[in-house]
């Protein structure tokens, strides 16, 4: 049987009701609230996009938490930690902000529909903020849960930039996959990621800088994925599954009547 995951880490692209309803900002708001109703302890993490209303939702800032910079492409840019709660799952949520990178009100392309150049960059700040909060709380996860694009770096970052760092050492990367990945990014993607440990081969598949390359880096580095879409590119499906890694198919009927809550603790147990 199975060893009990007990302290689950969600980073988020999107969580209702901070965001409108969308598949993935569903499941950003009632999984965590699910899990924890499992006795599981559980931390949460979202970008702090413009577009939320911080005195609507009671956003703070967390002091003891902010003030660290993080360096890409050669600037500093600081990290600002936030907390808000919802009341009715008894959860809080943790926001990762930044004004260069988080205070447009436009989530990932502009009114045009045109996709924000540095959207790499955001990515890349959101993944290494999430994992330098979570050693500042001392708060050590056995799985840790990304969904949406914003997230695929986190599990590369874990794997080589942070493999030695006790806080993570026991930690167990679990990739929800979705239908929302961006075509293309900046063609110097791959060099900005690299810190730490990472290394332009850690990110090979990147010198093609598309939303696939990404999602294929992410599952490289990831101990199981959920499919959590429909129409997942089959690009990177069939990617994972020459991987071998164990993966949970899509289910409409638990995302309608709530049993993937249950699918998806049984499934974090068994990686």
């Amino acid at each position: 049987m199975s060893e009990i995951k007990q302290k689950i880490l969600f980073v988020n692209s999107e969580i209702y009701p901070y965001l409108p309803e969308t598949e993935i900002s569903r499941i950003g708001r009632y999984l965590p609230q699910g899990i924890q109703e499992r006795k599981r302890e559980i931390r949460s993490f979202m970008p702090r996009f413009g577009c939320i209303n911080e005195r609507k939702n009671q956003l703070h800032e967390v002091i003891r938490l902010s003030g660290m910079n993080i360096i890409i492409s050669d600037v500093d840019h600081p990290l600002i930690i936030k907390v808000a709660s919802i009341a009715a799952a008894r959860i809080q949520v943790y926001f990762i902000d930044n004004e260069d990178y988080f205070r447009r009100k436009q989530l990932f392309s502009d009114e045009s529909g045109h996709f924000f150049a540095d959207n790499d960059e955001r990515a890349i700040f959101f993944a290494r903020g999430v994992l330098e909060t979570v050693k500042k709380l001392r708060w050590a996860p056995d799985v840790i849960h990304c969904q949406g694009w914003i997230s695929h770096l986190v599990p590369v970052y874990l794997a080589k930039a942070y493999k030695d760092d006790p806080i993570f050492s026991s930690s167990k990367v679990v990739l929800s996959l979705y239908d929302d990945t961006p075509a293309s990014f900046s063609p110097d993607f791959a060099e900005k990621a690299c810190f730490g440990g990472v290394t332009r081969e850690d990110l090979a598949l990147l010198e093609d800088p598309s939303g696939i390359n990404l999602a294929k880096i992410a599952a490289k580095y990831s101990s199981g994925v959920i499919l959590g879409s429909e129409n997942i590119d089959p690009q990177i499906t069939d990617y994972c599954s020459s991987l071998g890694l164990k993966t949970l198919p899509f289910s409409r009927e638990a995302l309608e009547n709530g049993n993937y809550i249950g699918e998806y603790c049984s499934f974090y147990d068994e990686i």
